[in-house]
């Protein structure tokens, strides 16, 4: 158990029967009574989002949560279907956990999976991922004053804005934490 004052971003809980994982914190301190602690968290079962408030001295149940290597190999339509590479044990992880991140799952990639008693609930992006690009409309740079964009599309479907100069064919980098273009590779 773990006083809630302890909850800082990245931290996985149980309450209620529910696994949270913090996504924003604040602290609020009013001139008089206890204080109260906020938390924006990510229902780690469901992919929601919600907020949850707590009086200062509440204690909740913290978990850790097991990471390991995975390689991903296909999506089956309802599920991503992911190796472990030393025992070949494969795992699933459905389709509403990483459906804002979809477009960053390149075939044969390995990524880390986050457990809790063998129930595959979350993952961590490599923090810059490798595309290629397979289509980018021609643009002209005309008279801009300031850096022009354009937005292509990698092999994943992931749409990127990238400078003019990249071209359909390009390997690029992009951040995963932000989905910004960050250099041709």
């Amino acid at each position: 158990m773990i006083d809630v004052n302890q909850l800082r971003r990245g931290i996985s809980f149980t309450h209620d029967g529910n696994l949270y994982r913090v996504t924003e914190y604040s602290h609020n301190k009013p001139g008089r009574g206890k204080a109260t602690i906020r938390v924006s968290v990510k229902d780690l079962r469901t992919g929601s989002n919600l907020q949850l408030t707590f009086s200062s001295g509440d204690r909740v149940q913290d978990v850790r949560l097991e990471k390991e290597t995975f390689q991903y190999l296909y999506d089956d339509g309802a599920f991503y279907v992911f190796m472990n590479t030393g025992t070949y044990e494969q795992k699933q992880l459905p389709h509403a956990v990483m459906e804002t991140d979809q477009g960053y799952l390149i075939d044969n990639m390995e990524l880390e999976l986050l457990s809790y008693e063998g129930e595959i609930l979350d993952y961590i992006l490599p923090k810059t991922l490798e595309f290629e690009v397979v289509e980018a409309e021609n643009a002209v740079a005309g008279d801009t004053a300031t850096g022009a964009t354009k937005v292509v599309s990698t092999q994943t479907g992931l749409r990127v804005k990238t400078p003019l100069f990249v071209n359909t064919g390009d390997r690029i980098k992009v951040n995963t934490e932000t989905g910004e273009y960050i250099t041709r590779a």
